[in-house]
């Protein structure tokens, strides 16, 4: 198979689909690899590195598209590359398409194979291919939270972890799965008051075991999650439902009531956002206010520390990649039904069920597609 790696184009986007040692590893199998110029070169991934594991090199991201049988990115194609795709070339990336109708229906136009890391299942439950950046994106929104909280950048003024004799920030974070638990570490890291809400007594249960006195478990309900925003100095929404937009849990009227200077960071804003007030934001402005409230809404938050996290993205989709350039995407599919519930789009149709529902589509059954 001919694979091909484009370089991300998403504002402030350094993440690459493929290191040289992926690479390697595909030609390994036997398989041809075509990189554009420069793809890893914003992480010290040279075109030298690419070429002696293997790859050919080439100048445009037109070129990788009109010959490359599967196109390996990070993020979702954007509306140039989605013109790029052709009928059954297999794309695969991230998507998150509930809360993104254009792409949608662009990658619907395409008649292209588009398989999702972030619904690619794993054997013990859990989606191991958004996992790795889940991590990444729970550290940093303490990291993110803990700068906008300064007044030079809009926040009330507070040091997250406070100094003696001076109470610590507190800090509030919805969703106690891979984020919240990220998260979680970094807030009691830094000495923070910590309380994490979810609907999982089980998980609840579990951080307590690991964290004791050191944070707060509450059952998230309407009325729990207003009484922690409310009191909050930073807000982290780690909430997600696999494939489809995620739930609405702080509403404009709690933002409109919160401490002054508060922030809040959405990690969910790829799936359209826990907060009723967040868009997503880039790195280059990743912030704006909504009354007197900081909201912090960068939907590639990985992508700043674009080095780690393409390793560690790496490491969870290469398997995957060798199984589709291997085996063909039916076969591959057919073989392994984790990989199956990442099919999002084939062939114009919608294939995964959250989606369609979501977008207003009419699902079609992955499995009829095989």
């Amino acid at each position: 198979m001919l694979i091909g790696l484009p370089k991300e184009i998403k504002n402030h986007e350094y993440r690459v689909g493929l290191t040289p040692a992926s690479v390697r590893e595909l030609s390994s199998h036997g398989h041809q690899l075509l990189v554009q110029s420069g793809a890893g070169a914003a992480i010290s991934l040279s075109d030298a590195q690419y070429q002696a594991a293997g790859a050919k090199l080439v100048s445009t991201a037109a070129e990788v598209f009109a010959t490359a049988d599967m196109i390996v990115k990070v993020k979702e194609p954007q509306p140039d590359e989605c013109a790029m795709l052709r009928p059954g070339q297999i794309l695969y990336t991230y998507l998150h398409l509930a809360p993104d109708p254009e792409q949608t229906a662009a990658l619907v136009k395409s008649g292209a194979v588009c398989i999702a890391y972030e619904t690619i299942t794993g054997p013990g439950g859990g989606l191991p291919l958004l996992a790795p950046m889940s991590e990444v994106a729970g550290r940093m929104a303490i990291q993110a939270g803990a700068t906008h909280l300064e007044k030079s950048k809009g926040g009330m003024g507070i040091l997250l972890g406070g100094v003696p004799g001076v109470p610590a920030g507190h800090v509030v974070i919805l969703g106690a799965g891979v984020v919240g638990t990220h998260a979680l570490q970094m807030a009691v890291g830094v000495g923070a008051r910590v309380t994490v809400l979810d609907k999982n007594v089980d998980r609840l249960r579990a951080l307590d075991l690991v964290f004791g006195n050191r944070i707060h478990t509450v059952y998230s309900n309407a009325q729990s999650v207003e009484d922690a925003v409310l009191g909050a100095d930073l807000v982290v929404g780690g909430v997600l439902i696999p494939g489809a937009a995620a739930p609405k849990l702080v509403t404009r009227d709690m933002i409109s009531r919160m401490k002054p200077g508060a922030v809040v960071v959405d990690v969910a804003i790829d799936q359209g956002g826990c907060f009723e007030t967040s868009h997503a934001t880039t790195h280059a402005e990743p912030t704006y206010l909504v009354g007197d409230v900081v909201h912090y809404c960068v939907a590639n938050m990985p992508g700043a520390v674009a080095r780690t996290s393409t390793f560690a993205l790496n490491n969870a989709t290469i398997s995957h990649a060798v199984a589709l350039a291997n085996k063909g995407w039916k076969q591959a599919l057919r073989d392994n039904p984790h990989l199956k519930a990442g099919l999002n789009v084939c062939d114009g149709k919608i294939t995964y069920e959250a989606v369609a529902r979501d977008l207003g589509y009419d699902y079609v059954s992955a499995d009829t597609m095989l």
